[in-house]
């Protein structure tokens, strides 16, 4: 599928700041996905978004949509429309279906088909009742879905979010995300949305973009960066995590905690210095005798669907575990583990890092088990 939107070694440096806050920036989106950006406060997150809607100009770099560059098209002229992190963008002197309708009106469009766009943005909203309701008189979730009527009824290639849910309550933030994952699959169109919290980026999203000081530090679907952190900062940024420093001794065989281990992972030297991650819900609580490591409850809390306990082994390293079962402060148990629970990382590995590994390393098993030659390997 062909590339909707392409930024090509971006780089965009604000006056006031020696540092590029945007460091050749390289991503692809295609058409009709959710994709989310998700980062830290000044990872460069919301600037990408401004690059793409127009509201700002590359310092170098190319930004490209549908194969076309549009680096000086001004914004009003890109079919892409931005939803914004508060509700200040409405106009409060106007009724919601005149604040939806604004930018037909603008254009000039015929009366009767702002009617029926209008009327159909607003019943995707699912706001067909409020169109005459004054703005100052909805609640802070129906606000939003008045920004995002106001801006699908542009019927844009591209919906922009910025952070639209960071100012609600949880228990509304929650209902607008399943809202907006079932208004992007029912549209079709590509959303990009921009957000810092972890959990919703991974709910919500088809691929996501970690970023962290103004690099994309990996990108893959949800579960791939989950369970497929590339180093230490993707995988603390993106949940919580166990990681222990260890040594892979040969492909799918790593030492931690003075032991040896079987794993999924190899294309690694061996010997070689890693960090090995353990996610918390992948630890099981056993007896002590019939656990891998040994180790002693320190503390344990109620979450309401299950418990975080934290224990030590005889290192002194810390092991969190999410578990449904009731452990008892101070008592011995065994921890068990699956050996795709164990996911070996390289220390500091990029992206472009782990994908060259990876890519060498099957091109040696494939040899090895004879699908490809040494010759044919050579020559690619």
């Amino acid at each position: 599928m062909a590339n909707l939107i392409e930024l090509k070694d971006i780089v965009k440096t604000f006056d006031d700041s020696e540092t590029p806050i945007l460091k050749k920036i390289s991503l692809e989106i295609e058409s009709g996905k959710f994709y989310t950006l998700l980062g830290s406060s000044g990872s460069g997150k919301s600037t990408i978004l401004s690059l793409i809607s127009g509201l700002l100009e590359p310092d170098s770099g190319d930004v490209l949509l549908n194969g076309e560059r549009i680096n000086q098209i001004p914004a009003e002229k890109r079919p892409i429309n931005t939803v914004f992190q508060d509700s200040s963008a409405l106009f409060p002197h106007m009724n919601v279906f005149e604040n939806v309708a604004f930018g037909l009106v603008i254009k000039k469009v015929p009366k009767l088909e702002i009617q029926r766009r209008v009327r159909e943005a607003l019943s995707l909203v699912r706001l067909s009742e409020f169109e005459n309701r004054s703005i100052d008189r909805l609640s802070g979730g129906q606000r939003q879905r008045v920004g995002i009527a106001r801006a699908i009824v542009n019927e844009p290639e591209v919906l922009l979010l910025d952070e639209p849910l960071s100012a609600l309550d949880l228990r509304l933030r929650r209902e607008m995300q399943i809202e907006l994952r079932e208004l992007q699959k029912r549209l079709g169109i590509t959303f990009i949305f921009v957000t810092h919290d972890q959990e919703e980026a991974l709910t919500m999203s088809d691929e996501i973009f970690i970023m962290n000081d103004g690099e994309i530090v990996q990108s893959g679907t949800p579960s791939d960066i989950y369970d497929e952190p590339i180093n230490h900062f993707v995988a603390t940024f993106i949940g919580d995590s166990n990681i222990i420093d260890g040594v892979m001794l040969e492909d799918y065989l790593v030492e931690f905690v003075g032991k040896r281990f079987e794993s999924v992972d190899g294309g690694m030297r061996r010997n070689e210095p890693v960090e090995v991650v353990i996610r918390p819900e992948d630890l099981v609580i056993t007896a002590e005798e019939q656990g891998k490591i040994t180790v002693t409850v320190k503390t344990q809390l109620y979450r309401g669907s299950d418990y975080e306990i934290r224990t030590e082994d005889e290192l002194g390293n810390i092991w969190l575990i999410h578990s449904t079962r009731q452990a008892i402060v101070g008592e011995v148990v065994g921890l068990d583990f699956e050996p795709e629970a164990i996911h070996v990382m390289r220390f500091n590995e990029t992206e472009e890092d782990f994908d060259a590994r990876i890519e060498e390393y099957v091109e040696d098993v494939e040899v090895e088990i004879g699908l490809i030659s040494e010759d044919e390997q050579s020559e690619e």
